[in-house]
């Protein structure tokens, strides 16, 4: 079965996990995870991604983020680009370093953003890299001790989560570090690594009571959160689907598309040609913008035509710099 695309919207909640190839370690050293939380924090600063919780584990990470001005697929693809490039350096590797792409739950904020929060910086404690709950108010590689203000992290939001514990940041902390006191008394919380039915319910037990009472609620193993909420967000999925296909039937073919962005000075042939004169450089990035986010083509689709990688084209269409577009005007 074909993999369902991820769901992302302006100010959504995600989880996030990544894990190494073949239980690789992604994070053998200090100087990874630093490196890894240098561009974290780059996203945050920027205004990119808010960031609740994290954990560097050896071999994943888990993200409890809300999205900003820029989609969740982008922000990953900045942050594990860039972060695989100087690792493969770093430890002279090549080839890929994650197992298959990250992958995303869409979650409710009432209950998931407090428990998730709890179940992300618990991981450490539960995988036996610390021995004691009590060293987590220490540990550098999650977002625990920014949240107890142990270690300064200027770009982790911890203002939201403390708020729902007290008024007075030494209350909200004391009555914080207690509920992750409750939680780890909780056992292992299998329900909240994932969306689904089973998972939002909190386990076939919670289904089954559900089903014998004649209750039905709708699921999506992208989605964790009630029924109300699942149906909310593929109506809202649904709207933006039906967009992307009226734009994708009214887009004209790529290379009538190029020859219109290049004009009379740029011809396709040099868009094509991988040239660094830097008209044509603008020109492609334009072309790329328009393309993929306006016109509905893949990242692939226009890689094959330019004669590029698809995570080149990706990142052109990326940048926001250009769509100036007298030009770009008269295309759509």
């Amino acid at each position: 079965m074909p993999r369902q695309p991820r769901l992302d919207a302006p100010g959504a909640l995600h989880h996030v996990m990544g894990r190494g190839i073949e239980r690789t370690k992604v994070f053998p050293e200090d100087a990874d995870r630093e490196d890894f939380v240098t561009r974290l924090a780059a996203l945050c600063r920027d205004r990119h991604l808010a960031v609740y919780a994290w954990v560097l584990m050896p071999t994943h990470f888990h993200l409890l983020v809300r999205t900003g001005d820029a989609p969740l697929a982008q922000n990953m693809r900045k942050l594990l680009t860039g972060y695989v490039v100087n690792f493969n350096r770093r430890h002279k590797r090549g080839g890929h370093l994650f197992q298959n792409r990250y992958k995303s739950i869409i979650c409710e904020e009432e209950p998931y953003l407090l428990v998730l929060t709890r179940y992300i910086h618990l991981n450490p404690v539960r995988g036996g890299i610390l021995a004691r709950l009590s060293d987590l108010r220490r540990y550098l590689w999650a977002g625990h001790s920014a949240i107890l203000g142990v270690v300064e992290r200027d770009w982790q939001d911890t203002t939201t989560i403390l708020s729902s514990f007290g008024r007075s940041r030494r209350q909200a902390r004391e009555r914080y570090e207690e509920f992750v006191r409750e939680g780890f008394a909780q056992g292992k919380r299998p329900e909240l690594v994932g969306g689904g039915l089973v998972r939002s319910l909190g386990g076939w037990a919670q289904v089954l009571s559900l089903r014998r009472k004649g209750g039905r609620a709708a699921a999506d193993d992208r989605i964790l959160g009630s029924g109300e909420f699942v149906e909310q967000l593929l109506a809202e999925a649904g709207i933006h689907e039906k967009e992307t296909l009226r734009l994708s039937q009214k887009r004209m073919a790529l290379g009538p598309l190029a020859e219109q962005l290049g004009g009379q000075e740029i011809k396709t042939a040099d868009l094509q040609a991988g040239g660094r004169q830097r008209a044509v450089v603008r020109a492609r990035r334009l072309f790329c913008q328009v393309a993929v986010k306006h016109m509905g083509y893949s990242g692939a689709e226009v890689a094959r035509f330019l004669g590029l990688t698809t995570s080149s084209v990706n990142r052109l269409a990326a940048s926001e710099e250009l769509l100036e577009a007298t030009r770009y005007r008269n295309v759509l």
